[in-house]
Parts: structure tokens; sequence; C-alpha cells
């Protein structure tokens, strides 16, 4: 009897090895399948990472400072082309208007001063010298204004382009995001407080 209780015993363990080394398998074969998982998703991440370029915000800025806009094509922004063209055609536009206002004020307002008489089919022939001298102030002031503003819009535009070669240095991954978690206390199960800073590799 006990012999063959032995036997019936032996034979259930050399059974039961086999179901469990199976089982042991499968979870080494899922732990392999994960392991090859997170390595393509690090080789994923690692391949949009540009290498790190110490000289990229200094060309960029170059690049913008001999032709507006190609700055901004070298970081790859190429919407903000229009943008810069844009604002300093505005600038220029208003330059061009204001200078050639005030020249055309100043030159009625000599004319006038030479004893030259006033057309009376021109507009200015209306106003007297005192008008007529306000108005070359102020669109001499304007003329100013807008070239001030055209020169701000083109070093605006060279900054534009070294800091975003510059901001597209930085490691922007999930990696590096920041994820609050509430823990519960098992026994009194009320919230408990603190902070980790986790980083992985």
């Amino acid at each position: 009897m006990k012999i063959k209780s032995f036997y019936i015993i032996l034979l259930l363990c050399f059974c039961i090895h086999p179901v469990f080394s199976q089982e042991e398998d499968k979870n080494e074969d899922e732990e392999l399948k994960m392991v090859i998982e997170e390595v393509a998703v690090k080789k994923k991440k690692n391949k949009k990472l540009r290498p790190y370029e110490p000289l990229a915000p200094a060309r960029a800025a170059f690049y913008s400072a001999i032709l507006p806009g190609l700055g901004q094509a070298y970081t790859g922004k190429y919407w903000k082309i229009p943008i810069v063209y844009g604002a300093l055609g505005a600038g220029v536009y208003f330059y061009l208007d204001n200078n050639r206002t005030y020249n055309e004020l100043r030159d009625f307002y000599k004319g006038r001063l030479a004893g030259v008489p006033d057309d009376p089919n021109n507009r200015l022939s209306d106003f007297s010298n005192d008008q007529l001298i306000d108005f070359q102030r102020r669109f001499r002031k304007d003329q100013e204004l807008s070239l001030l503003i055209t020169v701000g819009l083109y070093v605006l535009n060279i900054i534009d382009a070294n800091v975003t070669a510059h901001l597209q240095q930085f490691n922007v991954s999930k990696d590096l995001s920041f994820q609050p978690k509430l823990n519960f206390n098992e026994f009194s199960a009320k919230p408990s407080y603190g902070m980790s800073l986790n980083y992985s590799f």
C-alpha cells in the first residue's frame, strides 16, 4: 500500500512539473516581449530627439540677420516667415508713406516762403503756415517712429530665430513630466500627501 501511494505521488510530481514549467516559460516569454517593446519605444524616442548643436542658436540668429525669415526657415518654423515679412513690410510702408507726406508738406512750405503763388487746386493751399509747420512736425515724428518700429521688428525677428533654435534643443519627453498621484493610507483610508522624484533613463 505504501509503495502504491509512493508511485502515485511520484507520478503526480512528474505530471505537475511540466505544467508549472510551461507557465514559467509563458511568463518568461511575456517578460521578454515587454522588454523588447520598451527598447523599441526608447529607440523611437531617441530618433525624435535631435543631437545637441551648441552653435544652432547663433547660426539661426545670423541667418535671420542676413535675410529676415531665413532663421525661421532654418529652425523649421515656416509658418512664421509670412508674419516676419508682413510686419517688416508694414513698417517700411508706413515709413515711406510718412516720408512722402513730410516731403510734400516741406516742399509746399518752402515754395510759399520763396514767394511761389499757391495753386488753388492743391489741397495744401487751404492751410496756414503754422498749420503746415505742425503737420511737418507730426509727419516727421511718425516717420521716425515707424523707422524705429521697423528696426525693432527686425531685431525681434533675430531674437525669435535664436530663441526657437535654442528651445528646440531641450528634451520635452514624457520621462520629464510631472504626474501627481494620491495615495490612501491602508489603515485609516485617509489620503497621505508627499512628493517623489522619479527619473527613468
